[in-house]
């Protein structure tokens, strides 16, 4: 069995709040993030969404990042939760060489570049902007700002690219490449994002419902997390406690569809095995689930099917915290895996908000923030466009 992979540090921001304690608040409290938008430049005002209440501003000041700087809300988000990963671990910026760095995104810098097209097209004076469309382009400007990491990688999978890169992570420490690897996703909402899922006729006008069965569609997200992943030998070296274990992941393309779920949930419960079978786990051992559960009819059924499959008539409490941030895309599997981790530390099962009666062959998802004892083991979903789809696995560090 291949040494632990333990979790030092984690930052996070997302609708509930900025940090790890103001979303433990927000969780125990069962207090929701989505609201009207704000700083999105949208006719499309109609969609409750999930949205940072940070103006880009405001984290530029936060952060140090001076006014005059080209930068996007995508790379902002990203810094503030990197910024939080970093000090949560006693890792002093510009002391990074030793580590790796891996990041999942999906629109980039695209938030800029939707607003200063026209620009393009008539004169050079947003060409600094065209540079950081890319999604390589903000996991490098994430990365600079706290010095130069010894590698950087940018993984976009849609929805999964956080869980993703995590995954990667996970490999580059287990392997002995990296004692050290800072994994995670950033996402900031966009025009594009917008108009694209309303497009697909997914969008929910009300707050969304995962897993309920008058569930209409998803709320859009935005925000970032990070987890600080070192390896037993760099844990014992640096002389720092541990907040969890990562114990294991996996990662399946059933391919089925550009962007609709498999019906048959292929892809969904063979990401669940394989994350089981990195982790040597049983089905049983898993306490909590935090489930992909968008709230669009196809993809909830879809992952009620692979619930089944995986769990059979023994499915762990589980809830769909996109009803409190939204469907922060890109990001998500790496928000939901800070929820984890708290879920772990809190010993607190947190809340499918807005749940109202349940779906075919379902129990009723955790519906009120719980308090519990002996949670040892969550396990995180996190699926994308095109079948890709991915699951996480943490744990309690053992009592020595």
């Amino acid at each position: 069995m291949s040494s632990p992979v333990y979790i030092t540090g984690a930052g996070i921001v997302s609708a509930l709040g900025e940090g790890l304690s103001a979303t433990a608040r927000a969780l125990a409290s069962g207090t929701g993030g989505l609201g009207p938008l704000r700083f999105l430049q949208t006719v499309h005002r109609e969609f409750p969404a999930g949205e940072v209440k940070l103006s880009d501003a405001e984290m530029a000041v936060r952060l140090g990042v001076d006014a005059a700087t080209p930068v996007t809300r995508c790379i902002l988000l990203g810094q503030t939760a990197l910024a939080e990963a970093l000090r949560t671990a006693r890792i002093a910026p510009g002391n990074l060489s030793g580590a790796a760095f891996v990041s999942g995104s999906t629109v980039g810098g695209m938030d800029r570049s939707e607003l200063f097209y026209p620009d393009f097209l008539s004169n050079d004076r947003r060409n600094a902007y065209i540079a950081l469309h890319d999604v390589g382009a903000t996991t490098d400007r994430v990365a600079d700002h706290f010095g130069r990491f010894g590698y950087t990688a940018s993984l976009s999978t849609a929805c999964s690219s956080a869980a993703n890169a995590i995954i990667h992570a996970l490999r580059l420490v287990r392997s002995g490449e990296w004692d050290m690897a800072v994994a995670g996703g950033t996402e900031s909402l966009t025009k594009f994002h917008l108009n694209g899922f309303n497009a697909l006729l997914i969008l929910d006008h009300e707050p969304c419902r995962p897993f309920c069965a008058t569930r209409a569609g998803l709320n859009l997200g935005e925000g970032a997390a990070y987890l600080v992943l070192e390896s037993a030998q760099s844990v014992r070296r640096r002389g720092v406690e541990p907040l969890a274990i990562l114990s294991g992941g996996g990662n399946a393309c059933d391919a089925f569809h550009q962007t609709a779920t498999s019906p048959d949930a292929e892809g969904p419960r063979r990401a669940m095995m394989a994350a089981l079978a990195d982790a040597a786990l049983r089905p049983e051992d898993i306490g909590y689930v935090n489930a992909h559960g968008t709230g669009t009819p196809d993809n909830d059924r879809s992952e009620a099917t692979a619930l089944r499959q995986v769990f059979g008539d023994a499915l762990p409490p589980y809830s769909s915290t996109k009803s409190a941030t939204g469907h922060t895309t890109s990001a998500s599997g790496a928000i939901e895996a800070v929820v984890c981790l708290l879920a772990l530390r809190e010993g607190l099962l947190p809340a499918n908000l807005n749940w109202r009666a349940p779906i075919e062959g379902m129990p009723a998802p955790v519906t009120q923030p719980r308090r519990v004892s002996g949670l040892r083991h969550a396990l995180c979903n996190s699926f994308g466009f095109g079948g890709n789809d991915s699951a996480l696995i943490l744990s309690q560090v053992p009592q020595s």
